[in-house]
């Protein structure tokens, strides 16, 4: 398979939040501490595999967040 030319870096996705959650994640870019100190360091290839990661934490964030919305029984209305 042929390589692509990477012209520019991948920026950081940082958001200057920077606090960790219980699980030791942040609680805006999803990265964990080893990934966000390791960031500078990475090659293109992991940065990806980074994001590809925070994006698939943002998603089970998300779906956790509605059922614990949907988690009360709902009534329906007589009205």
């Amino acid at each position: 398979m042929a390589q692509q030319l990477e012209f520019f870096d991948i920026p950081s996705p940082c958001r200057g939040i920077c606090q960790s959650d219980a699980r030791g994640y942040c609680l805006a870019c999803l990265r964990s501490r080893e990934e966000r100190f390791h960031w500078t360091i990475m090659s293109n290839s992991q940065k990806r595999d980074v994001l590809r990661l925070c994006h698939q934490r943002q998603l089970a964030r998300n779906r956790k967040s509605v059922d614990k919305n949907n988690s009360d029984p709902q009534h329906p209305t007589l009205f």
